[in-house]
């Protein structure tokens, strides 16, 4: 995967305001984009063009101003449809992020497909966000969460996955890329696996979707969540795509405006996808800013972005193993952008708090996969995650700054 040559990623760096910022006095490396990406400029603007000059509420008003706002605001979903190659705009949910889509998927079509005995299946790899809501609805339902398990590099065990999808297997619900680890999953031998046993698959994309191009059909794939802020985009707007057959079926996860069709006092009727699930005042400003992000991204070339921040995390990782005392938690063959360590028996807290003050954003602890650190037997780790505007620069000051502070902390 060879770095487009004709690109200017020095441009494309300064097209975010927020990376000429000075923290404590020194200028600011960003690597926390696991968390949350930083914002181009553009983005920015498209936020403030719209409290200016077409704020309002969408799809009930007939005024100029709701019209401007709705077709904006339904405009995005078409991008997102295009974006993911889903079969049509009707399949892209809109809701507040990742974690709330897994748990419409659970809520909605859980409560109605999971019964007493049944499985569903995860790995070791899950963000709680992909774990919680399955505990919560194997709880109440008497099902039981199965978790496939890792080998010591962090990548998932495919002969125990394949064991484990048995008969009482009603869902699988993986992580494409893990958060914590920056592992890649097979998830195309996992989509075919379990829908040769009829079974539906939920992807956690969070960490995908930055990265890499998402082609649903292709992979065919039931469900498939993300979140705009780890793109680019605003927080507090997410994607949920779906079949529509299965969304179809799917009763609405919370009622008010708009999901309705017609309200008495004696019956309610619902709407149309993808309003069904769309209950209330959405987050328009932020999901119009979304689109501006798409657009960016799209600009850029996702498989651009995509070998750019590999040949960063190469390097990283190249550099990194240069100090002694360093474990790298998580060496899967097939990563992205995530590198997360140990440095000596330091604790992490105290390496995110020296290099802030250094003026280095990483991310430490355990990083919402507290099961996943049991596994490693540590408390969390220190993770440095990458993306395009990332520069080798900001490698090597990160380097030295973890060589001035590992004599501190032995």
């Amino acid at each position: 995967m060879k770095i487009a040559t004709n690109i200017d990623w020095q441009k494309i760096r300064a097209d975010f305001p927020i990376l000429t910022e000075s923290v404590h006095g020194k200028p600011l490396v960003y690597f926390d984009n696991a968390a949350t990406s930083q914002k181009p400029q553009v983005v920015i603007d498209t936020l403030v063009d719209y409290y200016t000059h077409y704020n309002s509420n969408i799809h009930r008003g007939v005024h100029h101003l709701s019209q401007l706002a709705t077709n904006a605001y339904e405009a995005v979903r078409l991008k997102v449809q295009h974006l993911l190659h889903a079969n049509e705009a009707a399949e892209v949910i809109f809701t507040k992020g990742a974690t709330d889509s897994i748990n419409l998927v659970a809520s909605s079509w859980g409560n109605h497909n999971i019964a007493a005995g049944d499985e569903i299946l995860i790995s070791a790899l899950e963000h709680h966000a992909n774990l919680v809501p399955w505990q919560m609805l194997a709880a109440a339902k008497g099902a039981h969460v199965v978790v496939v398990p890792i080998n010591a590099q962090g990548e998932l065990l495919m002969d125990e996955f394949h064991r484990l999808l048995g008969s009482k297997t009603r869902l699988v619900a993986m992580s494409w890329i893990s958060n914590a680890l920056g592992t890649v999953n097979p998830v195309e031998e996992i989509i075919a696996a379990a829908h040769a046993r009829n079974i539906p698959v939920l992807l956690d994309a969070a960490q995908a979707a930055p990265h890499t191009q998402i082609d649903v059909q292709a992979l065919d794939v039931d469900f498939l969540v993300f979140s705009a802020h780890k793109m680019l985009g605003p927080t507090g707007i997410g994607i949920l795509y779906g079949k529509r057959a299965l969304l179809d079926a799917m009763p609405p996860y919370q009622g008010g405006g708009d999901m309705i069709d017609r309200v008495t006092f004696a019956k309610t009727t619902y709407n149309v996808l993808p309003l069904k699930f769309e209950a209330g005042t959405p987050n328009i400003a932020d999901g119009i800013a979304f689109g501006a992000a798409i657009d960016y991204l799209q600009e850029i070339g996702l498989e651009n972005i995509e070998a750019k921040e590999q040949a960063l995390l190469r390097y990283a990782t190249e550099q990194l193993l240069t100090i002694p005392g360093i474990r790298i938690i998580g060496e899967a063959a097939d990563k992205r952008s995530v590198l997360s360590f140990m440095l000596g028996s330091a604790h992490p807290y105290d390496v995110g708090v020296l290099l802030d003050q250094m003026g280095i954003a990483i991310r430490t602890g355990h990083h919402c996969a507290q099961p996943l650190m049991d596994i490693f037997e540590v408390p969390g780790t220190c993770r440095a995650s990458f993306a395009f505007y990332n520069t080798e620069a900001e490698i090597d000051i990160f380097i030295q700054a973890l060589r001035k502070i590992q004599p501190l902390l032995s």
